[in-house]
């Protein structure tokens, strides 16, 4: 807009020293100074060459006393003549000045036509309005990623790989790093490497949703994790089902990785090849916080009374009672073993039943106890073993164990 009045501004300039120019001849043959009216072609004839009417070198105007000046002729009815014959006369040899066009309104109306609108606000018909084309601006700020979707390369390439950005979004500051990510020089070869690793095309997806921060590491650091990996003897199928199960796995160093292995090992007094295959069963043990981790070391040990080759044997067929919750652990341990009478050696070769529901272990020990089957010492007969009781399906645990129908067992529920 401001170029614009800018123009009109230079124009209005143009025409009006258009006029003085015209105006001067009259002014000289009615009785104005002759140097006056010089100085006053001088500027009039200081256009812009771009209109084409700028004048050429004027020459020097001769002074004229004020008795050789003659009063301008005039025609027969009273009308002066035209005034370039009052103009200064010119010294011999000089180019003659060049005349000024006449600036007449059909000339101004055609010059005006030219000009482009003033306002973006200026009133357009219907049919222009629908010929204009705006592309979908990108949202400053959003909850969701599905608003970036259309606007991003890298979320559409990953949605199409099975990623969830629902659930991306929802950790932190991850949708903020997809969104400066490029696919092709920083996504590509991070799929790469995570598909040498060993994570199959179909887990890429669901591996990224919970991992989505992976495809901002280093590459080189990820492949020393991998190489440290490799140098403590885990095989290539090994890591790939370690980096599956615990996507956040490669996020931690080299250092970490190696803190948390000797952890293990010195803590539980295992074997390498034991805490190898510990960490391989459950490989979230070397992703997640190490405090919980000791604290049931120390309820197994205190609270439930359990010696440490004990707890060894546990651990190695059980990992997960290592991260499960102690609130659990302590009334599953005091049904079995103060209500059932299980002694801690017994619990010892069975201890998944730490992994079952406790409803579960209540609903079926009270079913066989109404039978009068509730028998879990191997030197008996009719022994039920822990693993018997937990692990078959409701079906089978009626016809084989409880040795009764289906309907029996629901019917005793009920009563429950």
């Amino acid at each position: 807009m401001m170029a614009a009045w800018a123009r009109h501004v230079s124009r209005w300039g143009c025409l009006l020293g258009a006029a003085r120019a015209a105006e001067l001849p009259r002014r000289l043959g009615s009785g104005g100074r002759p140097a006056r009216a010089c100085r006053q072609l001088a500027r009039a004839a200081a256009l812009p060459a771009g209109k084409e009417i700028v004048l050429g070198r004027l020459p020097a105007c001769r002074r004229l006393s004020a008795g050789s000046r003659s009063p301008p002729d005039s025609d027969k009815d009273g009308s002066f003549s035209s005034p370039e014959s009052h103009l200064p006369s010119v010294q011999q040899g000089q180019a003659n000045p060049e005349i000024l066009p006449d600036l007449n309104a059909k000339i101004l109306d055609e010059d005006w036509d030219d000009i482009p609108p003033s306002s973006a606000l200026e009133v357009i018909s219907e049919e222009e309005a629908v010929q204009i084309i705006a592309e979908p601006l990108l949202p400053i700020q959003s909850s969701t990623l599905r608003e970036y979707v259309d606007h991003s390369e890298t979320l559409t390439k990953l949605v199409h790989l099975g990623v969830d950005l629902s659930q991306v979004e929802k950790r932190q500051k991850a949708g903020q790093l997809l969104l400066t990510l490029d696919f092709e020089k920083d996504v590509k070869k991070i799929l790469l490497f995570l598909k040498d690793v060993g994570v199959e095309d179909n887990q890429l997806g669901p591996f990224l949703t919970k991992n989505p921060y992976i495809l901002g590491e280093d590459l080189e650091a990820l492949e020393t994790r991998v190489a440290y990996l490799k140098s403590k003897k885990f095989g290539k199928s090994e890591i790939a089902q370690m980096v599956s199960r615990a996507p956040y796995l490669l996020l931690f160093s080299v250092e970490r990785l190696d803190n948390r292995l000797g952890f293990f090992k010195n803590e539980l007094g295992l074997s390498v090849k034991k805490t190898k295959d510990l960490v391989i069963r459950l490989p979230r043990l070397l992703t997640g916080k190490i405090e919980p981790v000791k604290e049931n070391l120390q309820v197994c040990q205190i609270e439930l009374g359990f010696q440490r080759n004990e707890i060894q044997q546990i651990v190695c067929k059980t990992p997960k009672i290592l991260t499960a919750s102690k609130k659990r652990l302590k009334q599953t341990f005091d049904y079995l073993h103060n209500i059932m009478g299980i002694p801690h050696h017994m619990l010892t070769r069975f201890p998944q039943v730490f992994n079952s529901k406790l409803l579960r272990i209540r609903e079926r020990h009270m079913f066989l106890a109404f039978l009068g089957r509730a028998q879990y010492d191997p030197a008996q007969p009719s022994y039920i073993s822990l693993d018997q009781l937990v692990s078959l399906p409701d079906e089978v645990f009626c016809t084989e164990i409880a040795k009764v129908s289906m309907q029996d067992f629901e019917n005793f529920l009920k009563t429950l």
